[in-house]
């Protein structure tokens, strides 16, 4: 990523949670994200029974590896190509729907290079080995990719992998479906066609009858937005169809700044204190006050979801997957800082003043070139055992 210098002002957003789009005034991107930081924070669920059902398969022709980004526009001679395929321009608006967006395409294409850098690309091996090992069938590997933003676990994924590829995204904003279908990648590692189908819903009851079918379920940065019942549901219904699940980006509670800071720490602790909050909202939320499993997990996400998944029989790999943010990341590293600092202050409001002082510090020090960010993340490769379901 260029380098871009990051403005100094370092006004705290007043309201750092859950955003539509960047703020415009300040230049920030307010919120709490999962995972990589605080801007793209999901309150996504997903049902078994899926509010709808948009059926985009598409077949996208070009050499093997090629993935495009998250506004390039499907292949116009795509066979049976909807109208959906066509990623919007800068200048259109995204159409009416009675879900408002939770994420900014800006911000999630933002910090794509840096969350396709820092997966764990030694799980791939043991993933390919699985999948290899699999029954032939039509239309090759079934992936089921969960809460897929604009699609960028696709486009880092599809291409390592050989074979023909069918990928069903899920998530509840049509708007970020409509990116991720127009931008999905085009050809698997040999060639291979690659094809996709959209399913908006909420991301939480997942069955085993929603994975049917599926050889791999993948998401990214979604396990510590998750409660541990949620988490609980989506192990289940891996082992139930005997799928294969490769998790990545999961926020795990520890940030490294250099130099370092004396407020580090306890805006670390304030922010991952942030991503423990209540998590279920909606109609459920009453039941779930009362539930000591509704808040999200936030930095113990890990360890939640390896427990649960081993406790179906599962295999589970663990690998670090930091972002390494330096002078060449300084636009991605400014976002970053903004909405980790403002959740901190949501979380403590007690640290409104001194953040507002460390913010302007740390974006100077990132304007000048003079900062570097690790923020730790963990990858989860799960090897459920097979079962009928992925035959």
């Amino acid at each position: 990523m260029k380098r871009t210098t990051a403005p100094t002002g370092g006004r705290i957003p007043a309201q750092p949670g859950p955003q539509d789009a960047p703020d415009t005034t300040t230049g920030g991107i307010p919120g709490t994200m999962p995972g990589a930081g605080p801007a793209d924070r999901r309150t996504l669920r997903l049902r078994g029974e899926q509010e709808a059902t948009h059926d985009t398969r598409h077949e996208h022709r070009s050499r093997p590896g090629t993935a495009e980004g998250p506004q390039a526009a499907a292949d116009p001679e795509a066979p049976d190509a909807p109208p959906a395929s066509r990623a919007p321009e800068a200048h259109e608006a995204p159409e009416a729907h009675e879900d408002p967006p939770r994420y900014a395409p800006e911000w999630l294409r933002l910090r794509e290079g840096a969350d396709a850098a820092a997966r764990a690309h030694d799980l791939l091996d043991p993933l390919r080995v699985r999948l290899a090992d699999l029954p032939a069938r039509a239309g090759g590997l079934v992936v089921h990719d969960l809460g897929c933003g604009t699609g960028s676990m696709g486009r880092w994924l599809a291409p390592l992998l050989d074979g023909a590829q069918h990928w069903v995204l899920h998530d509840r904003d049509p708007y970020l479906l409509h990116f991720a279908a127009a931008a999905s990648p085009r050809s698997a590692a040999d060639g291979s066609r690659v094809t996709v189908e959209t399913r908006r819903g909420e991301v939480a009851r997942l069955t085993p009858e929603a994975l049917a079918g599926a050889h791999l379920v993948t998401a990214s940065a979604l396990l510590d937005v998750l409660t541990e019942r949620e988490v609980g549901a989506l192990a289940a219904a891996c082992a139930g169809a005997g799928c294969a699940a490769l998790l990545t980006l999961s926020v795990a509670g520890r940030v490294d700044l250099t130099p370092a800071h004396p407020l580090d720490a306890e805006i670390a602790d304030a922010f991952n204190d942030h991503q423990r909050r209540a998590g279920l909202l909606g109609p459920d939320a009453v039941t779930a006050a009362a539930d000591a499993r509704a808040g999200l997990l936030g930095p113990d996400a890990v360890t939640a979801a390896a427990d649960a998944f081993a406790g179906h029989g599962a295999t589970v790999r663990v690998r670090p997957s930091p972002w390494r943010l330096g002078p060449d990341d300084a636009a991605l590293t400014e976002q970053w800082l903004r909405g980790w600092v403002g959740a901190a202050v949501e979380q403590r409001p007690g640290l409104r003043e001194p953040a507002g002082h460390y913010l302007e510090e740390r974006l100077a020090a990132c304007a000048a070139g003079g900062l570097r960010v690790v923020v730790h993340h963990s990858d989860l490769l799960v090897l459920c055992r097979p079962t009928g379901g992925t035959s």
